[in-house]
């Protein structure tokens, strides 16, 4: 057996959503933060998160997370979101899994009945706080990046659908919401493709009208996410297909998409801080989330937003690439 490339992981889903936690074979990333760190990532270390993520050894919904050295003195380690789609400032689902491996594996000092993790990521610092019993990661609750809603009833005129209205909200991605009735489609897996292929053009639609960036770090930017609400969602308990960019579903209730969705209720008064908000997947996991009070971003008027989730350790691996392998960064069919 012969490998000129040797990563080993630790594999996880979060309710239903894979992290594949590399835990070693990634040399320190060159930057002096983790924003940085994402941005010579992309540059020049794309072939990695495509020999991750892709087939044959990822698949089209594939998620994954890179431990680094933090670049911050009050965090235990940094963390780099990969995925299909690219390589994401950050990753609610992605952070429980890492939690959950990092206390499952020994790699923080494990206190029952909670562990605090503090992680460095390309949106900021991010507190992990690990419910343990027997050893084991039982549930992960994060306090995630501040998070605000960019444009409430905003409307764009998408190709092969029409006029469409949403609203914008940033939860550590942007996300445009959107009801999914209002485009004449049912909350039905059967009918993924069809969902799936208006939130693209939704997408594109959304970056054509108006392309979100942040307000602070330029380098995050456009939309990639649209959480297709189901009828019946409010402010208590909402169901969502999230649709995402290049052609998939979070399985997931998804962290960012949670955070986005408590903001952008938040700012149509609809949701007050301390109150349990329940979000579910296209699958019908949960996150359970609350806001703990509200802030600012840049002159933008925000919430800090906190939810929980489960994740499960589904196995462990040594990656390898062969010299005479004809697909040495993966491909995508």
């Amino acid at each position: 057996m012969r490998s000129i490339r040797t990563l080993t992981a630790v594999d996880s889903h979060t309710e239903g959503m894979p992290t594949r936690v590399i835990t070693g074979g990634v040399a320190p990333i060159p930057g002096d933060t983790m924003a940085a760190r994402r941005r010579h990532f992309i540059d020049h270390l794309d072939d990695l998160r495509r020999f991750l993520v892709d087939e044959p050894r990822g698949h089209p919904a594939m998620s994954g997370a890179i431990l680094q050295p933090p670049a911050r003195p009050d965090a235990d380690w940094g963390v780099l979101y990969v995925e299909v789609s690219g390589v994401l400032p950050m990753c609610g689902h992605g952070t429980i899994g890492v939690a959950t491996v990092l206390v499952e594996t020994g790699m923080v000092p494990v206190t029952e009945p909670e562990t605090v993790v503090r992680l460095d990521t390309p949106a900021g610092l991010v507190h992990a706080r690990v419910e343990v019993r027997d050893g084991v990661a039982q549930r992960v609750t994060l306090r995630n990046v501040d998070s605000f809603a960019v444009e409430l009833d905003a409307v764009a005129d998408v190709p092969g659908i029409g006029e469409v209205r949403y609203d914008l909200a940033y939860g550590g991605n942007f996300y445009a919401i959107v009801d999914l009735a209002s485009i004449g489609l049912p909350f039905d897996r059967a009918r993924k493709n069809d969902i799936l292929d208006a939130g693209l053009r939704i997408m594109a639609a959304v970056n054509e009208r108006n392309r979100p960036r942040h307000p602070v770090d330029e380098h995050i930017g456009g939309c990639k996410h649209v959480q297709f609400l189901a009828p019946g969602s409010d402010a208590r308990h909402s169901r969502n297909a999230m649709a995402i960019h290049p052609g998939w579903f979070d399985r997931s209730p998804c962290g960012t998409g949670t955070s986005a969705r408590m903001a952008q209720l938040h700012a149509r008064g609809e949701l007050p801080p301390h109150t349990e908000f329940v979000n579910e997947s296209f699958i019908g996991t949960r996150f359970t989330g609350r806001l703990l009070g509200t802030t600012e971003v840049g002159g933008v008027a925000a919430v800090v937003p906190e939810f929980s989730g489960r994740a499960w350790i589904t196995g462990t691996a040594n990656y390898l690439l062969d010299p005479r392998d004809p697909f040495p960064t993966g491909f995508v069919l």
